[in-house]
C-alpha cells in the first residue's frame, strides 16, 4: 500500500478496487536504483557494470544502471534498435558525437548508430539509466563485428553473477515482464 497522505488535496480519493487485471503481471519497483551494492550489478568488464531493473525477453529489451567505476572505454558497439539514456552521475560520451553527457542529460539514440562509449575523469562515477533494446552488435577499433549481446546473453550473464554472489539466479526472474 502507497503512503497514507497527510495534507495532499486527493487524500479522500478512494484506490481503484480491482485495479490490475487478471492477466497482468505486477510492476517492478526499486526503491532506489543506483544503489552502492556490487552485488546487484553484473560485470561487464573489469571496470563497467550492470545493475538490471527491468527485463523483457519478449520483446528483447532491458532497463539498466550502467556503472563505470573509472575513466576508459566501456564498449565499442552498432544497435539496430532504439536506446534512452538518462545520466545519473559521471561524464560520458561517443567518440562519434559532439555531446558530452553529465548528470541530468537525456540521450535518444536512433537506429543504425554504432559508437564508441567512454567514462570520462570525473569526481563522480559514470552512472547512467539506460532503456536498451538489443542485440547490441560488439565492434572492434575498425567498426568490425566481433559478436553480439541480447537479452538473453544478458538474462545468462545476469543469471550467473546473481548465482555466484549468494543473492540466487532467480532474482532475475523477479524482473521479467
Amino acid at each position: 500500500m502507497a503512503q497514507l497522505p497527510t495534507s495532499e488535496f486527493w487524500q479522500d480519493l478512494k484506490p481503484i478496487t480491482d485495479s490490475m487485471k487478471p492477466d497482468a503481471q505486477p510492476e517492478v519497483f526499486h526503491q532506489f536504483a543506483p544503489i552502492d551494492d556490487e552485488r546487484y550489478y553484473a560485470p561487464l568488464s573489469e571496470t563497467v557494470l550492470s545493475r538490471p531493473l527491468w527485463i523483457s525477453p519478449r520483446d528483447n529489451r532491458w532497463a539498466d544502471i550502467l556503472w563505470a567505476k573509472t575513466a576508459g572505454l566501456v564498449n565499442r558497439h552498432y544497435h539496430p534498435h532504439e536506446v534512452f539514456a538518462y545520466t545519473l552521475s559521471g561524464k560520458w560520451g561517443y567518440l562519434e558525437q559532439e555531446w558530452t553527457a553529465e548528470a541530468g542529460s537525456f540521450v535518444f539514440e536512433t537506429p543504425g548508430e554504432a559508437h564508441t562509449l567512454v567514462a570520462y575523469e570525473h569526481e563522480d562515477q559514470m552512472r547512467a539509466f539506460f532503456v536498451v533494446t538489443g542485440p547490441l552488435i560488439w565492434l572492434d577499433e575498425d567498426g568490425n563485428s566481433t559478436g553480439h549481446f541480447d537479452v538473453h546473453d544478458y538474462l545468462a550473464l545476469c543469471r550467473k553473477h546473481y548465482e555466484a554472489n549468494g543473492i540466487g539466479a532467480a532474482y532475475v526472474d523477479s524482473l521479467i515482464r
